[in-house]
């Protein structure tokens, strides 16, 4: 009985040092993730989280004397006269002119990038490639000459206002330029693959014989696309719709040349704090802020996915 005993002691020892040696074994496979993420995510993350509880220094840079002021100033300013709090709207506008383009630039990108998408996955193998790479080739450029090249496209005497003249549709330029729907133009433009990708990555594992199916059943082609293309390539979708949402709320670059700094959108405000506005807490308070939307947007969206799939089952 006692050498059974010790036997089954022996036993637990080696599966619990066994189980240990895993453990360490993991944590050392994960060590280098976890470095970069802890250096390159969570300290900048850290640093705008402290900088945003500071008092800006007077030429750059930061006073280490805690305040709140920096998210105060989101919604408020002081009176110059009494020094008390009044409401100011100007960030929120900013924040929602930003929402606003962003989300049209997602359902732009969607209503453009689905049918782009479904056009190549509808290809032979042997010609999808040529698509695909047809789609990157303008993307291997970098951001700003493609934003510029939009620019040299939609200004007074770009390529747009040329071909209207001489085709006698108006007498003078259009003015474009400058405008939000310049901006709308060039943010569709820049994150149109982001949408087009993802949706084709679910749409050729998509079996086509669904669509015959559908139709001998007699569904028209409305409710083929709704019931049977939708649901099964939501996935590519909801990820598209997040790879063009969230970079587009941040864009800084296309708002910049094609708003003419007249248009501000979040990115540019937070450079502008950076920059000319010498206000590092407030510039870190509105990342922050931000950041903070996004994820509730993106919480939002993720349990109503998962309570519609619930529903369904």
């Amino acid at each position: 009985m006692r050498d059974a005993l010790q036997t089954q002691s022996k036993l637990r020892s080696a599966q619990a040092t066994r189980a240990a040696r895993k453990r360490r074994a993991r944590l050392l496979l994960l060590l280098p993730a976890l470095l970069v993420i802890g250096l390159f995510g969570l300290a900048p993350l850290s640093i705008a989280l402290v900088y945003s509880f500071l008092e800006p220094g007077t030429y750059g840079g930061v006073e280490w004397v805690f305040s709140p002021d920096a998210y105060v100033q989101f919604l408020y300013e002081r009176d110059i006269f009494d020094d008390t709090l009044v409401f100011n709207s100007a960030y929120l506008q900013i924040f929602g002119r930003s929402f606003g383009l962003a989300v049209i630039t997602m359902i732009g990108t969607l209503i453009v990038g689905f049918p782009v998408a479904y056009f190549i996955a509808a290809r032979p193998p042997e010609q999808r490639n040529f698509w695909l790479f047809a789609i990157t080739l303008p993307f291997w450029t970098n951001l700003l000459i493609r934003t510029y090249s939009m620019l040299l496209i939609v200004r007074d005497e770009g390529f747009i206002n040329l071909m209207l003249i001489k085709a006698g549709l108006i007498s003078k330029p259009l003015e474009m330029l400058y405008t939000d729907g310049a901006v709308l133009a060039g943010l569709v433009y820049s994150y149109l693959p982001f949408m087009i990708l993802p949706i084709y990555a679910s749409l050729e594992k998509f079996d086509f014989s669904l669509l015959e199916a559908g139709h001998d059943l007699y569904a028209t082609r409305f409710n083929v696309f709704r019931h049977i293309v939708i649901p099964l390539t939501r996935p590519g979708i909801v990820a598209g719709c997040a790879l063009v949402l969230i970079p587009a709320l941040g864009a800084y670059i296309t708002p910049e040349l094609l708003g003419g700094g007249k248009k501000l959108m979040i990115g540019n405000l937070i450079a502008l704090q950076f920059g000319a506005g010498r206000n590092w807490p407030f510039g870190s308070a509105a990342a922050l802020i931000l950041m903070a939307l996004v994820l509730i947007a993106l919480l939002v969206s993720l349990r109503a996915g998962a309570s519609k799939e619930g529903g369904n089952d």
